[in-house]
C-alpha cells in the first residue's frame, strides 16, 4: 500500500491524541518514584512498622496502583466492546484526573472513617485502573486506524509517549523536590507531585472529543458507512473500499470464544507480557532514585540521575520507531533481550563488588537503551497486532498479565533489595541477577515461538492462526 500524503497528516493527528493515553500511563506510573521516601516517612513510619514489614508496606504503597492496572487491564476488553475505543479512552482520562486529586489530598477526599493511608491507596488504585485501560486502548486505537506499512511505527509512538510521560514527571519531581528541604518534601512536596497529573488528564479529555471511533469498531457496530468514511481519511479512497470488505469478512463472526483460533496466540501474548515486566524494567523506573541512593548520593542528585535514565529511554525508543517496520518485531525483541540480560549481570556485579555510582549509572543506561529499542515499544506493537478481530478483547488477558507481573516486580524489589541476609551476601546485586536470567529465557522464547508480523494487515496476521470453526 503506497503512502497517501493527504491521509497521513490526519492519521498522525489521531495518533498524537491517542498517545496522550500513553503519556498519562507513563506519567502516573513513574510519579511515585520521586515520593518513595516521603511516602515511607509520612505514612509508614507513623504506623510503627520497621524492618521487613516496613519494606513490604513501602513496596505496597509504591505498587498499589498496579492493583488498579490489573483491574483496568482485565476489563479493558469488555470496555472496548461495550463503549468503544474512544469512550474507553475518555473513561481512562477521567480516572487519571480523579486519582491525581485524591492521591494528593487523601485526608480531604477519603470516605468517612477512612484513614489517610487507606485513602491514598484507594486513589492510587483508581489511577491504576486508568493506566490499565489506556495501556490496552491507546495502542489498540492506533493499530486500528494505522495503514499497515507504518503501523509498527505509529504504535511505537505510544511507547514514546509513555517514556516521555516518565521523563516529564522525572523533571517535575526534581523541580518540586528542589523547591524545599527534605522536611518540606515529606509534608508537602509529594502532594504536588501527584497533583501535577491533573493538567495532562484534563487536556486528554478535551482532545478526545475531536477524534472518531476506529473503523473496525464501527464495522463491529454495523456502522459501515461511518467506518468507510474513517478509512477514506486514514488510508485513502482506493484502499478504503478493499479495507472495508476485508474487515467485514473478518468480522463475519463478531464475537468468538477466545480460544477459537487456538491456544498459541493466547500463550504468546501472555509470554510477551510476562517477559516485558519480569526482565526488571519497572524495578529500575520505579526505584531509580533509591537505586542511585544505594551508591551513597543525595536525593536531589539521585533524581537528576533518574532524568538521565528517562532521557536514554526516550532517545532509544526513537530508534525502535525508526527500525520496527524495517527490521521487524522479532529481531528487535531478541537483540534487546540479549543486551538487557548482559547489562543486568553487569549491574548486579557492580553492586556486589563496589557499588560505584558512575559504573552503576552507565550499565543502567545501557540496560534502558536495550529495553527502549525492543521490549518497551515492540511488545505493545505485537499485542495490538496479533489478535484476530473477533477476539480482540482477548488482548485484555495479556494486558492484565503485564500489570500482574509488574506488581510482582515492584512489590518484591524493595524486599529483595533491602533484605538483611541478601544484603550481607550480595550487597544490592541479587535482584538484578534474577532479572538477567529471565532476559535470556525471553530471547530463547521469542526465537522459538513468536511469528513476524511486519508489513501485514491485521486481517492478514489473523491468517497466521487457525480459522475458527464454522
Amino acid at each position: 500500500m503506497q503512502e497517501n500524503n493527504r491521509t497521513l497528516p490526519y492519521v498522525f493527528r489521531l495518533t498524537l491524541i491517542a498517545t496522550l493515553g500513553g503519556f498519562l500511563f507513563g506519567y502516573d506510573t513513574a510519579v511515585v518514584s520521586g515520593a518513595v521516601k516521603a511516602i515511607r516517612e509520612f505514612f509508614i513510619v507513623p504506623l510503627g512498622a520497621s524492618g521487613d514489614r516496613a519494606n513490604s508496606l513501602t513496596g505496597f504503597a509504591v505498587s498499589c496502583a498496579l492493583i488498579g492496572c490489573i483491574t483496568g487491564g482485565s476489563v479493558a476488553g469488555f470496555v472496548s466492546h461495550a463503549l468503544g475505543r474512544k469512550k474507553g479512552l475518555m473513561l481512562s482520562a477521567l480516572l487519571f484526573l480523579v486519582s491525581g486529586l485524591g492521591a494528593a489530598f487523601p485526608e480531604h477526599m477519603g470516605f468517612p472513617g477512612m484513614e489517610p493511608f487507606t485513602s491514598f491507596i484507594f486513589y492510587r488504585i483508581v489511577g491504576g485502573a486508568g493506566i490499565g485501560l489506556a495501556s490496552m486502548l491507546s495502542p489498540l486505537y492506533i493499530a486500528e486506524i494505522a495503514p499497515p506499512h507504518i503501523r509498527g511505527r505509529l504504535v511505537s509512538w505510544n511507547q514514546f509517549a509513555i517514556v516521555l510521560g516518565i521523563q516529564v514527571v522525572y523533571f517535575v519531581n526534581w523541580f518540586i523536590a528542589s523547591q524545599g528541604n527534605e522536611e518540606w518534601n515529606i509534608t508537602t512536596g509529594w502532594r504536588m507531585m501527584f497533583l501535577s497529573g491533573v493538567i495532562p488528564s484534563m487536556i486528554f479529555i478535551m482532545l478526545l472529543f475531536f477524534i472518531p471511533e476506529t473503523p473496525r469498531y464501527l464495522v463491529f457496530r454495523n456502522k459501515l458507512s461511518d467506518a468507510l468514511e474513517v478509512l477514506k481519511k486514514t488510508v485513502g479512497e482506493k484502499e478504503a473500499e478493499a479495507g472495508i470488505k476485508e474487515i467485514t469478512e473478518s468480522l463475519s463472526i463478531k464475537s468468538a470464544p477466545w480460544l477459537s483460533f487456538g491456544w498459541l496466540v493466547i500463550l504468546i501474548s501472555i509470554l510477551l507480557a510476562l517477559f516485558q515486566q519480569l526482565t526488571g524494567i519497572n524495578a529500575i523506573l520505579y526505584y531509580a532514585p533509591k537505586i542511585f541512593q544505594n551508591t551513597g548520593i543525595r536525593l536531589d542528585t539521585s533524581l537528576l540521575q533518574t532524568i538521565l535514565v528517562g532521557a536514554a529511554n526516550l532517545i532509544f525508543t526513537v530508534i525502535a520507531i525508526i527500525t520496527v517496520d524495517r527490521l521487524g518485531r522479532k529481531p528487535l525483541l531478541m537483540l534487546g533481550g540479549l543486551l538487557m540480560g548482559l547489562t543486568m549481570v553487569a549491574i548486579g556485579l557492580t553492586f556486589y563488588s563496589s557499588g560505584k555510582n558512575i559504573v552503576a549509572l552507565v550499565f543502567i543506561l545501557i540496560y534502558i537503551a536495550g529495553f527502549a529499542m525492543s521490549w518497551g515499544p515492540v511488545m505493545w506493537v505485537m499485542l495490538s497486532e496479533i489478535f484476530p478481530n473477533s477476539i480482540r478483547g482477548a488482548m485484555a488477558i495479556a494486558t492484565a498479565t503485564v500489570w500482574i507481573s509488574d506488581l510482582l516486580v515492584s512489590w518484591s524489589f524493595p524486599v529483595l533489595d533491602d533484605n538483611k541476609w541478601l544484603l550481607s551476601k550480595f550487597n544490592h546485586g541479587f535482584a538484578f541477577w534474577i532479572y538477567a536470567v529471565i532476559c535470556f529465557v525471553a530471547v530463547f522464547a521469542v526465537w522459538k515461538m513468536v511469528p513476524e508480523t511486519k508489513g501485514k494487515t491485521l486481517e492478514q496476521i489473523e491468517k497466521i492462526w487457525r480459522k475458527p470453526a464454522a
